[in-house]
């Protein structure tokens, strides 16, 4: 497959770009970051919304073919917080995790999910197709690992007695919310987008 489709992945988030690129491995696509100027107001009250708004701005900026994702952890005890605000719920990634650890100290529900919702537009910004991934799991009692971002520390997949900051990159690529979705995404791009 040496032909490869390049398809914009709508973020600042290097990191992420390389995880999709992770991720995608052997597929026939790559994923590149957007050009200058991507800055998009996410103002959705869905992921799916937030994903589409992403998306569109890239597509438009870059007049090509892209893909957003918007993820985020929802806390059952918390009421599904952070949910859409999980990148926000407070000023630094070590901040964030010590106030979710702080708001759950005395629960003993500890039940989470990530969450990661994609949409696909053409050059235009329409839908050509959305997909949702969730991996299940617990929020630990203190966060462990230094692999990943976000809180990845703090949650431990079903199945599983290590935090996802623990665990190979090689193994969150197989179980994580944002792969369930793309590997959806990809089956779908590969049937429908590339010209074999």
């Amino acid at each position: 497959m040496e032909n490869k489709i390049q398809i914009v992945f709508a973020t600042g988030n290097v990191h992420k770009v390389k995880e999709i690129n992770e991720i995608a491995k052997g597929s026939g696509i790559e994923f590149i970051l957007p050009p200058e100027g991507f800055d998009p107001d996410e103002n959705g009250k869905t992921f799916q919304e937030n994903s589409f708004i992403k998306a569109k701005d890239a597509a438009v900026l870059s007049d090509s073919i892209s893909l957003a994702d918007d993820s985020g952890l929802c806390v059952e005890a918390l009421n599904g917080e952070p949910g859409l605000y999980s990148a926000r719920y407070a000023p630094t990634p070590q901040e964030r995790i010590d106030k979710l650890l702080k708001n759950l100290a005395n629960s003993a529900n500890r039940k989470a999910k990530f969450v990661c919702a994609m949409t696909l537009v053409d050059k235009h910004g329409n839908i050509l197709n959305q997909e949702i991934g969730e991996c299940y799991g617990q929020i630990a009692t203190r966060q462990a690992g230094l692999n990943g971002f976000g809180y990845d520390p703090v949650f431990v997949p079903n199945g599983y007695d290590i935090t996802i900051a623990q665990m190979p990159e090689s193994l969150k690529n197989t179980i994580s919310h944002r792969s369930l979705a793309l590997n959806k995404m990809i089956e779908f791009i590969n049937i429908n987008l590339i010209d074999r």
